[in-house]
């Protein structure tokens, strides 16, 4: 078979990408079945950090490692599909919180019983404590990576 040009043993970002779409679309799939089809795996950048009390869209680009200028947009859409509201934030009313709708709400707790469901499949397949560690450490090289890049 000729070289490709792909190594053997795949990169970080290799199985970071693979883990990252291989779980967007079983989560996706799932919402889908559950009447959020309309949401793509971008608009998570947005929904997996919200709060039920909202959060600020600097906080929501800084948590998600995305430009504002992109969660601007995904708010937007969020918004026009009736997932999240900007409301004024209290502690400083020239701000803007973006906030979950009861749909909103509804979509983040689903995600989370999907990916509670996904995260268990794993855990017991390699053993919980063997799940916990890989966590662990796939967690500690997440934060070393963002922080050397910046973010």
């Amino acid at each position: 078979m000729p070289d490709s040009g792909m190594p053997a043993r795949p990169d970080l970002g290799m199985l970071a990408g693979r883990l990252l779409f291989a779980v967007q679309r079983e989560l996706f799939t799932a919402l889908a079945a559950e009447g959020f089809g309309d949401l793509s795996p971008r608009h998570g950048a947005v929904l997996a950090y919200l709060g039920p009390d909202g959060a600020r869209a600097t906080e929501l680009s800084r948590l998600s490692g995305r430009r504002k200028q992109v969660i601007g947009a995904m708010v937007d859409e969020l918004e026009t599909l009736g997932y999240v509201e900007r409301r004024p934030d209290p502690a400083d009313r020239r701000a803007k919180l973006v906030c979950p709708t009861e749909r909103g709400q509804a979509v983040i707790g689903a995600s989370a019983r999907i990916l509670a469901g996904i995260e268990d499949r794993h855990a017991r397949r390699l053993g919980r404590s063997e799940y916990e560690e890989f966590k662990r450490v796939l967690a500690e090289v997440t934060d070393e990576q963002r922080h050397f890049a910046g973010q």
